[in-house]
């Protein structure tokens, strides 16, 4: 028999399990949901001191409780912050447990608190300098959902429930460090990501190409995924589906990722689809400037790569062939071609990266080989997000936007919907700024939606949008995706760019 464990996530305690539970039970499994302490009763008000360890011990006492029989397979199911004191329960009864399911979660570290994996920026910024690790976090009003998580799919009466029934958050249970001593990483882990919420498995294993070392056990045959087509709470909106599915990767079903093939290398770091000329390239710190045969001074496209992209990724975004060989292509056709490495490492950093931009922006325009009047910015995924402050109050020599498979809204668990860094609302201050969008046709459901939506935008406030479409391509299709249709998207993005940056004036 599979005994299956369920621990719940932030504010919440065993209720969230109720239909699912009953479910699994119909299913023939035998179910346990874990109290966790000061969670588990309506507007639970926790004891001083509890902290990720109280919560480690809950779900310890509850492997122990359901025996030593031979005959039970443990599965341990870790939701949002559950998978934290599952994991750390798990790493110290790693020989009971047969499986863990991360439902929507985040990937626990040693040495790491929870609150790294808590979407909304700012309050983890907050929490991180909190004094006292015995306060609480007070839960969300109905309203406030969505900061932690979409809601996508949850029933109205479910979402009132979810509300009423939610309790504060110990602190302690945030601040307090993940302690592992590795005993876990051989136990067979399953991934159920929920897509309304913002991740895939397409995307995962696009992170997983990016080189992050700490991604790349996920491409274990012990580790499988599954995806479920709506928000942060499936118990809640998919209870039947979200029971399947723990069946199902109770059973080692679901998908595994591709592992990364060292010899042909990632697909980033593959050559650029079409020849580039041989230009000279001055590096200043972390921008690196490609020079056209000028004498004069010259229009600037200003390149801006996506992210977040690990701090250690070698080489760093600004030798990737994909980008260089835009700049390069700029250069020779007459202007200045400028590439920057910026801090983009975590979802927390766009502030810092977006600063970055902006005094590259400003060195690049000081240039005297520059035309400080005549420059376009080219974002490139989710650096697309930066492009938010240059829509909203587009200055006078910026000539045109041009933006690539880019991610133009904050993914529902990026915890950045408060933030500025929305395209999709400052181009409605874009005024007759010309934007150069590149669209691919295989491009990730939720990054592809963000698109749509910013076009419905620019539509509706008469934004100056072009779109140069490449039906068949994929994200960073310029070194995977090698045929005609590429490369035609490709030289009719950068002819529109430097003609606007040009501004009908002579190459």
């Amino acid at each position: 028999m599979t005994a299956f464990i369920l621990v719940s996530g932030m504010f919440t305690g065993t209720h969230i399990w109720q239909d699912t539970a009953a479910r699994l039970t119909a299913r023939g499994a035998e179910v346990h949901t874990v109290a966790l302490t000061g969670l588990d009763a309506p507007r639970a008000a926790a004891a001083p001191g509890v902290d990720l360890e109280t919560h480690i011990a809950d779900v310890l006492a509850v492997i122990d409780s359901v025996g030593a029989a031979g005959d039970r397979r443990i599965v341990l199911v870790g939701h949002d912050y559950g998978i934290h004191p599952a994991v750390g329960a798990a790493d110290r009864r790693a020989e009971r447990v047969d499986r863990i399911v991360h439902l929507d979660s985040g990937l626990p570290r040693d040495g790491v608190p929870a609150l790294a994996a808590v979407p909304d920026q700012s309050l983890r910024e907050r929490l991180a300098g909190a004094a006292g690790a015995d306060g609480v976090l007070p839960p969300p009003a109905h309203e406030e959902w969505p900061r932690w998580g979409s809601t996508a799919g949850v029933p109205d009466a479910a979402l009132d429930r979810l509300t009423a029934l939610a309790a504060p958050q110990p602190l302690g249970t945030l601040l307090q460090p993940l302690r592992l001593t590795g005993a876990v990483d051989p136990v067979p882990t399953t991934g159920v990501l929920c897509t309304g919420n913002g991740t895939s498995i397409e995307l995962v294993q696009m992170l997983v190409r990016l080189g992050d070392p700490a991604l790349r056990p996920l491409t274990d045959p012990r580790v499988s995924f599954f995806e479920l087509p709506t928000g942060h709470w499936p118990m809640l909106s998919l209870p039947a589906e979200l029971t399947d599915v723990l069946l199902r990767a109770a059973a080692g079903e679901g998908r595994r990722l591709e592992p990364v093939d060292d010899t042909a290398g990632p697909g980033h770091l593959r050559p650029f689809l079409m020849d580039v000329p041989d230009v000279p390239r001055e590096r200043h710190g972390n921008l690196d400037l490609y020079l056209p045969d000028a004498e004069e001074p010259r229009p600037a496209v200003v390149l801006v790569h996506g992210g977040p992209v690990p701090a250690d990724a070698r080489p760093t975004p600004r030798d990737w062939p994909g980008l260089t060989g835009y700049a390069r292509c700029v250069a020779g056709d007459g202007a200045v071609g400028a590439l920057l490495d910026h801090r983009l490492h975590d979802l927390g950093d766009f502030e810092r990266a977006a600063a970055d931009v902006a005094a590259a922006v400003e060195a690049v325009r000081a240039d005297p080989r520059v035309d400080g009047d005549r420059v376009a910015l080219w974002f490139f995924s989710g650096g697309g997000l930066i492009a938010a402050d240059w829509l909203d109050a587009p200055p006078a020599w910026l000539r045109c936007l041009a933006a690539t498979y880019p991610v133009l809204a904050p993914l529902p668990n990026w915890g950045l919907s408060e933030s500025r860094f929305r395209p999709v609302r400052a181009v409605a201050n874009a005024g007759a700024l010309p934007v150069v969008l590149t669209r691919v046709g295989r491009e990730m459901p939720e990054i592809a939606a963000t698109v749509e939506e910013f076009l419905a935008a620019a539509k509706d406030c008469g934004a100056d949008v072009e779109v140069v479409d490449v039906p068949h391509g994929h994200h960073g299709f310029e070194t995977i995706d090698l045929t005609d249709e590429s490369r035609t998207a490709v030289r009719h993005a950068l002819r529109t760019v430097l003609d606007h940056a040009f501004g009908g004036h002579a190459r």
